[in-house]
């Protein structure tokens, strides 16, 4: 037996034996037809040189009812190719049944393409003529050795997908071919994919196993067998990408389980979508053109083609789950899981961009924008049903202490975390607005007619706001629905002072958190701002007018003197007066609740500012007219330093029926 071995061409050479018939094998005996056929294994570049000679005979016979005589080298060229095979599927010392090939690779793949030229220059010759025996074999052989190649693609690609260091080995011991480099135009080049099986690479393929399924690819669509060696690799990537699905916990789920599945299941499938989307546009998409793009580098339309259609079934899948959420009831509190659905949806579309054909492109874009949209229409309902929100929320019991009302504590809350959104919120609003536009074929929707003026224009400080884009017009909107509301509340209270503790405590929370979030303040703007400042003093003056203008005229020195002198009985009046108004102030007021503890500290000031002075002065000035200090403890009952140590009192909360509240 001669020992084979590749030269420079990558074709078997070996010492020279006389030729042998290739019909004396006796079909009865294994042993003995692979003996003779080792002995025309002799000297395979020349019976390749003899193959090819007779396809250039056969291309150039004019006359195609009478094809030139079929040389034995055809036969025993087909008896070669068998051989191979046979000794590949019958490895034992293999854990499968393939086995490795390694010296062999670039024989087989050149023999296998000589053969597919074979069977297709016979094939023009008519049935029936000297050369169809001759075509019934080869093309045998071709189909034994397309299934060989159309199996060794599928191991590779079923063997080396998972993430183990194993893989390396695992391709040496399976795989058939074997070449650490790959030409591209001619020129040799080295993979770039990856060799390690890192958690952070997708798909985790050694490089000698892409080389290989390159090399086995290029062969079958060469010869004729691009449908088969799609389908393999389309069916494999398919499995694969449902594995990668199945480690992300995601699974598909019928429109049915979703529409029926309470928010907190369903919270937690959308939480798992949004890590499958974000791993399609980051990894798992890219990872995969990358794949087939150096598979399939000699044929770029095919490993387009098999791309777009593998991001087209993914992508559907995951749109169904996006029409599935979107048909369930609404409320507010799914608005942000919908806005993080259409930011992930937004970025799947520039990865779909840059790895489809533009046909397929078009078409995924078209669906993923449609279902994006419905996502949109969603959001914006469900925001817009905050405004329904406050206007149905109608109470008939004040809040203890005129303190920052619950509503108020919601709906700005529900702002600063939708304005965290703030940029794909302008963009949802700006393409509701256009839809709008396009479906009433009107200049603009009511809601968008001039409703913002220019500062120097309006006089009402909720028109001012920073933008005048439809989301800033949607905001300013449900803070006016809000002022609104709060206002009508005040009125539940009986006292008046604390209507305008009540407003001024919750325009002051809505002002800080309108300053304490960037997002809202950039939107309502400074202008907004100064003038809500603006009201809130406005209602603290209100307060102090209300609580004590009346206090202040009984401290007032106006109408002390009768005849020119001092009257001591109005003195006694007006201690007496005094001291039980104070009394019913601090009674009252220290029960009210100012939670925001600068306002508090604010409003103390301003009060022992205005009293204690008036009190001093009224105190210093007219005492003295007591006749007696049994009198004077009768009728004076604060020292000017007791009203200020009791203002500290004022807005703590009755700790006997309320405990302090805290922003």
């Amino acid at each position: 037996m001669v020992k084979n071995h590749l030269d420079k061409n990558g074709s078997f050479t070996g010492s020279p034996k006389p030729p042998h018939s290739a019909t004396s094998t006796d079909p009865n005996s294994r042993k003995s037809s692979q003996e003779e056929l080792e002995h025309h294994n002799e000297d395979v570049e020349k019976l390749s040189e003899d193959i090819d000679r007779f396809v250039d005979e056969l291309s150039t016979c004019h006359d195609k009812s009478n094809p030139p005589e079929v040389p034995d080298a055809v036969e025993t060229f087909s008896k070669i190719i068998e051989l191979k095979i046979n000794k590949h599927n019958t490895c034992e010392s293999s854990a499968t049944k393939f086995c490795k090939m390694t010296e062999e690779d670039n024989f087989f793949i050149e023999a296998v393409s000589r053969l597919s030229k074979l069977t297709n220059s016979l094939s023009e010759f008519p049935s029936g003529s000297m050369t169809t025996r001759s075509l019934n074999r080869t093309s045998m052989v071709l189909q034994r050795a397309m299934m060989f190649m159309e199996e060794e693609l599928r191991t590779l690609l079923e063997e080396n997908s998972k993430d183990s260091s194993s893989n390396v080995n695992k391709i040496h011991k399976h795989s058939s071919f074997n070449s650490n480099r790959l030409l591209v135009d001619g020129e040799q080049c080295v993979l770039t994919l990856s060799e390690s099986s890192g958690d952070e690479e997708y798909p985790s393929f050694p490089q000698d196993a892409v080389t290989r399924m390159n090399r086995i690819a290029s062969a079958m669509i060469l010869d004729g067998y691009e449908t088969e060696c799609c389908q393999v690799y389309s069916i494999s990537r398919r499995n694969a990408f449902s594995e990668q699905m199945k480690k992300l916990e995601f699974e598909k789920i019928n429109m049915e389980d979703v529409q029926r599945m309470p928010w907190d299941s369903l919270e937690g499938e959308i939480t798992r979508w949004i890590r499958v989307v974000k791993s399609c546009s980051t990894t798992l998409f890219p990872g995969e053109k990358r794949l087939g793009d150096t598979i399939f580098s000699e044929s770029p339309t095919i490993s387009q083609s098999l791309f777009s259609n593998l991001a087209r079934a993914i992508a559907i899948h995951l749109l169904d789950f996006v029409e599935a959420v979107t048909m369930t009831k609404r409320s507010a509190e799914k608005l942000f899981k919908y806005l993080d659905m259409y930011e992930a949806m937004r970025d799947l579309i520039p990865s779909i961009n840059k790895s489809c054909s533009n046909e397929c492109e078009n078409e995924l874009n078209s669906e993923i924008q449609a279902t994006t949209d419905r996502l949109g229409e969603a959001a914006v309902s469900i925001f817009c049903d905050l405004e329904n929100s406050i206007k149905n929320d109608v109470a008939r019991t004040p809040v203890p202490g005129g303190a920052v009302h619950p509503l108020t504590r919601y709906v700005m809350n529900y702002l600063k975390y939708a304005c965290e959104y703030k940029v794909t919120l302008e963009h949802i609003f700006q393409q509701h607005v256009k839809s709008e536009q396009s479906n009433s074929n009107s200049s603009s929707p009511a809601k968008l007619k001039p409703f913002l003026e220019v500062e120097a224009e309006s006089e009402s400080p909720h028109e001012t706001v920073a933008g005048t884009s439809p989301f800033s017009i949607q905001l300013v909107t449900i803070m006016d629905l809000l002022d609104t509301n709060l206002v009508a509340k005040s009125n539940l209270y009986r006292d008046p002072p604390l209507r305008h503790i009540f407003l001024m405590n919750n325009g002051r929370y809505i002002l800080q958190k309108v300053k304490g979030s960037a997002e809202i303040h950039q939107v309502m703007g400074d202008t907004w701002c100064r003038r809500r400042s603006t009201i809130v003093r406005q209602y603290h003056k209100n307060y102090q007018r209300e609580t004590w203008g009346k206090v202040l005229q009984i401290l007032s020195h106006d109408g002390m003197q009768v005849h020119g002198k001092v009257a001591k009985t109005t003195v006694k009046e007006r201690f007496k007066n005094f001291n039980a108004m104070f009394d019913e102030i601090h009674r009252t007021q220290s029960t009210w609740v100012v939670s925001d503890e600068q306002l508090q500290s604010e409003l103390r000031v301003s009060i022992s500012a205005l009293v204690i002075p008036a009190y001093r002065s009224f105190f210093g000035r007219f005492r003295q007219y007591l006749d007696n200090p049994k009198q004077a403890e009768k009728y004076i009952k604060y020292q000017p330093e007791d009203i200020e140590t009791l203002i500290d009192d004022f807005f703590d909360g009755n700790t006997t029926s309320m405990a302090r509240r805290k922003t």
